[in-house]
């Protein structure tokens, strides 16, 4: 949703990274002599780095966990502008990456026909205070000057990046007046491993090394992204916090009724609710609202803000912008809460969605070459935990959902909504955080599958990466490739061959040509979690039900992108040849008292033919909220209207959408399943 700073502002923020990087070197760097034989091995490149520059290898390994899971990412920047397994940070790449305007013009994040919201894009091109917290802009500078290796090294070689890494941790243990020394107590580490971070807050920075510590008690043991296996045995220690207090970070608000759990970085950064005008009607940047009292909460969306925590930030703060619940941060995985649950806010671009959900932004790009870092992931889990056990949302990819799964509202607004956080979200790590994994629950007979890749090996050539900003793409020429990264993302085709069309999708195609591999171009992808009615097996090839049309993935016994699962599938009933398919899930006509206006319930392009099976995902009564003045004064405002029919929601494409119950028959998955 929002736009980097203007070049001055750039320029004067790198110029403060490098004097802090300075600075930070001329504390006293620890000295270093060059490893006279290079270890090749992870693990090795690990302890010989710990050795060199007196770091415990477990804290090494702990905090490079926290960062990267140990992996290279090569070549690749976080949205933080990290590189490396270390995350060394490269300000001159964070600022010069252009961010992209979220919101698209004519867009309607509001989404909801009985109240328009029109906003200008050029809002998101305001200037903005800062990027990132001043600490973490720059350390591949502190790094090099350290270990003598170029920035170069340092970002794209994984065994030089270790060893600035270790550097740095060294550094700032000296610089606290602290023990170096592989052979030195883990817990005396505590300080040094809160300033790695980078946060510019006591608790975001506490949070970070609180995360550090608890992994070395669990231990960890995987394979990286370049195939190097390395181990974390698990030790348990009992940190000294004493040097956190001596980083001098301030401390955030934390005032009573801050929606975050306990052990979270997390800051009250409201958004306004304000009258714009001397018309009612004329306010902004959420509505409220009584959730769950009087009406529940069933989903939360996840975004990421195709910008920079900072403007991010800045923009909802502004009235005459739009307003979500959470923002999350790269570097650190600090939140921001900016909307009590209780109320609405106008992120998804489908008002029935938006009036049952909770909204998070998350730092980050859905296209470009950046990844979202484990630290944001952590965070972000813990407070979707909290919120799920909370308001009772299930923790499954029926209720948390990507804005990519929202349907469009009616047929004219489905080629325009967004398709973050994209193909490069880490689905299947992202739940295990959650500490509810995607897990096999059937077999081949019980009629769905849950799709669920290995992250790492599953790269899809995508292309267009940093080429356009969110919408429906049309390149011309045709775009370049993306970098080959993890994704959780498998493309399905119209036929059981890797050379067979990609599937169609009439609301981003009306014409029926194929969907492409662009990256914004989702119309033929299952992501990780998603569940869908199985429609057929041939050898490595299996099929779903998709979009009124069998869509094939490859999926081979031998390295399995998808798991069996259990449940229930609706079929039209008999006699209905086709069924409408809707994008929200509106109550009737004769629901409305007098003086609402009638919200029409208009059926999406597609139709759900007889003969297909689409999994369920919840029955949910017809509801609208009735929310269009500032202070309530217009008939029905704040309240509910709620109908006879009832709708089920259904896993049709990559975006869920809904049909009415009295269309369909609701059965166990495993009746009449392919054999």
């Amino acid at each position: 949703m929002h736009l980097s700073p203007p070049p001055s502002g750039r320029r004067m923020l790198l110029a403060a990274a490098v004097a802090a990087a300075t600075a930070l070197v001329a504390t006293g760097p620890v000295a270093a002599e060059p490893l006279t034989q290079p270890a090749t091995d992870r693990q090795e490149q690990y302890a010989a780095a710990a050795a060199e520059y007196g770091v415990p290898q477990s804290v090494l390994l702990g905090v490079s966990y926290l960062e990267s899971r140990w992996d290279t990412h090569p070549g690749q920047p976080s949205t933080s502008g990290g590189y490396g397994p270390m995350h060394l940070t490269d300000a001159q790449h964070v600022l010069s990456t252009p961010a992209s305007g979220h919101v698209d013009e004519d867009e309607d994040p509001r989404g909801d026909d009985s109240r328009p919201l029109t906003l200008d894009p050029a809002i998101a091109s305001a200037p903005a205070e800062d990027v990132l917290p001043q600490a973490s802009l720059q350390t591949v500078d502190a790094a090099a000057a350290l270990t003598g290796l170029a920035e170069e090294t340092l970002r794209t070689d994984a065994a030089a990046n270790i060893r600035g890494g270790a550097a740095l941790l060294a550094s700032y243990q000296k610089d606290l007046g602290a023990p170096v020394g592989a052979g030195t107590d883990p817990a005396a580490w505590y300080g040094a491993v809160a300033r790695y971070s980078g946060a510019d807050t006591e608790d975001a920075a506490a949070a970070f090394a609180d995360e550090v510590y608890d992994q070395l008690g669990l231990g960890a043991t995987r394979t990286t992204d370049d195939g190097q296996r390395v181990t974390l045995a698990a030790t348990t220690v009992t940190p000294d916090q004493s040097g956190l207090h001596k980083l001098g970070l301030r401390r955030a608000e934390r005032p009573d009724g801050l929606e975050c759990p306990v052990r979270l970085a997390c800051e009250w950064i409201p958004a306004p609710y304000e009258q714009l005008s001397a018309d009612p009607g004329d306010y902004g940047n959420h509505d409220l609202g009584n959730r769950p009292a009087q009406q529940k909460i069933e989903y939360i969306v996840i975004h990421d803000t195709e910008g920079y925590f900072r403007p991010s930030v800045d923009l909802v703060k502004r009235a005459d912008y739009l307003g979500w619940h959470y923002t999350l941060r790269s570097v650190d995985g600090y939140v921001a809460q900016h909307i009590k649950a209780k109320d609405v806010g106008w992120h998804a671009g489908n008002w029935y969605v938006n009036a049952k959900s909770i909204g998070l932004e998350h730092e980050g790009f859905a296209g470009h070459g950046t990844w979202y870092t484990e630290a944001m992931y952590r965070a972000s889990a813990k407070l979707v935990r909290h919120l799920a056990l909370r308001f009772q949302i299930p923790l499954d990819r029926q209720h948390i959902i990507g804005h990519d799964n929202v349907p469009g509202t009616t047929a004219g607004t489905v080629a325009g909504m967004h398709w973050d956080p994209g193909p490069y979200w880490d689905w299947s790590h992202y739940f295990d955080l959650m500490k509810a994994p995607f897990h096999s629950t059937g077999t081949p007979h019980t009629g769905l599958v849950t799709i669920d890749p290995d992250f790492a090996t599953n790269q899809p050539a995508f292309t267009g990466c940093n080429q356009q900003p969110p919408g429906v793409p049309k390149p011309t020429p045709p775009a370049a490739p993306c970098p080959l990264r993890g994704s959780s993302a498998v493309i399905l085709r119209t036929a059981p061959s890797a050379t067979a069309p990609l599937v169609n999708d009439l609301g981003l195609r009306p014409n029926g040509t194929p969907d492409t591999m662009y990256i914004s171009d989702h119309g033929a992808r299952a992501s990780a979690g998603q569940t869908y009615a199985l429609a057929d097996i041939q050898g490595d090839w299996t099929a779903i039900w998709y979009l009124n049309q069998k869509a094939w993935f490859y999926n081979p016994a031998s390295a399995p992108t998808a798991k069996w699962a259990n449940g229930f599938v609706v079929t039209p009933r008999d006699g209905k040849t086709t069924i409408p398919v809707y994008g929200r899930a509106y109550p009737e006509r004769a629901a409305y008292p007098a003086g609402v206006p009638y919200q029409t319930i208009s059926p999406l392009q597609y139709s759900l033919s007889a003969g297909q099976r689409y999994a369920v995902g919840g029955v949910l009564p017809g509801e609208y909220y009735r929310a269009v003045t500032f202070d309530g004064s217009a008939p029905g405002d704040w309240t509910v209207i709620r109908g006879e029919n009832r709708y089920v929601q259904i896993q049709f494409g990559h975006r869920v959408m809904f049909v009415n119950l009295d269309d369909v028959q609701v059965l166990p998955a495993s009746v009449g399943a392919p054999a």
